[in-house]
């Protein structure tokens, strides 16, 4: 064994998470070879929760005591197998749903007040004094959100201040002050936009049907800033590309990092590459509770946010 705890970082993108550990941990990086020397060792491993736990790595670790998750989310992650194995699982809760929202009604604005296309539309040199662009206003405009958890929350604060009309839909009922409807269909029916907020897990994959999408119709918009999963993205490209749909703007995708000649031919989008949590706040955040988890759990204390 190691005289320092080990620790395993999974996927490439938190590679500048070394930084912070390697004084304290030796740590590893899958990407640069399976650590077959250091499988005894490794005592956390370190993941991102939009991605899938790949369980074989997990059962050749015999001394694992901890899956760290960065994020908040951990849709990758089957925390049942885990819990029966008796490995607990910490996440980032409470870290960046703000963001989230202010990312999602960013999103609203550049699709309805069309900034994208005024952007470039000025660069090119196509504005002229003649050639004004109307677009609608957000007063008045029917915000339907999906999953009132924090992040729909705070979506539905920030809609009103910009004067929309808030309703919601979520399997179970819930005190709010915004109406909940019946169904997710009817919900759909009776926006004009609809923010995809809610946690995605095995049961609600492919949430936003086509019959959802045809309910919100060829002048709504869907916005999506949970999980690309939750989206037909097929039936979701084809409404855009016949009308069907009237736009979507989306920070996540079914693949991640998305192909771009997938989305080259579809009209009407806003796309960004699922950087609505990204702030330097939110990172620093996710940071401090994952060396306080892991501190925990090597010293076999109570864990600081493991996940319920």
């Amino acid at each position: 064994m190691t005289q320092r705890p080990a620790v395993l970082i999974v996927q490439p993108h938190l590679a500048p998470l070394s930084d912070f550990l390697e004084p304290l941990y030796d740590v590893y990086r899958l990407w640069e070879g399976p650590p077959i020397e250091a499988e005894r060792d490794i005592g956390a491993v370190i993941v991102a929760g939009e991605f899938s736990l790949d369980t074989a790595l997990i059962e050749r670790l015999p001394n694992l005591k901890l899956i760290a998750c960065f994020t908040s989310g951990y849709d990758g992650i089957d925390v049942d197998w885990c819990r029966a194995r008796g490995l607990p699982v910490t996440h980032a809760p409470g870290v960046n749903h703000e963001d989230v929202a202010d990312h999602a009604i960013g999103l609203i604005l550049a699709a309805r007040r069309l900034i994208s296309e005024g952007d470039r539309s000025v660069r090119a040199g196509r504005w002229s004094a003649d050639a004004k662009t109307i677009t609608p206003s957000l007063n008045g405009q029917r915000l339907g959100i999906v999953g009132l958890g924090a992040i729909g929350e705070a979506v539905a604060r920030r809609a009103e201040a910009l004067r929309m009309v808030v309703g919601w839909w979520g399997p179970r009922e819930k005190d709010a002050v915004w109406p909940r409807a019946e169904s997710l269909t009817e919900l759909a029916r009776g926006s004009d936009i609809l923010v995809v907020a809610c946690r995605a897990d095995d049961s609600n994959i492919g949430l936003i049907s086509g019959e959802v999408i045809e309910a919100l119709g060829p002048t709504g918009l869907l916005v999506n800033v949970a999980r690309g999963q939750l989206v037909d993205e097929e039936a979701l490209i084809a409404a855009l590309k016949d009308g069907r749909l009237g736009q979507a703007a989306l920070d996540v995708f079914e693949q991640e990092p998305v192909d771009a000649g997938r989305w080259a031919d579809v009209p009407n989008t806003v796309l960004t590459p699922h950087t609505g949590g990204a702030t330097t706040e939110a990172v620093q955040g996710m940071l401090m509770l994952l060396m306080q988890n892991l501190q925990a759990a090597f010293a076999r204390e109570p864990l600081k946010t493991p996940v319920p």
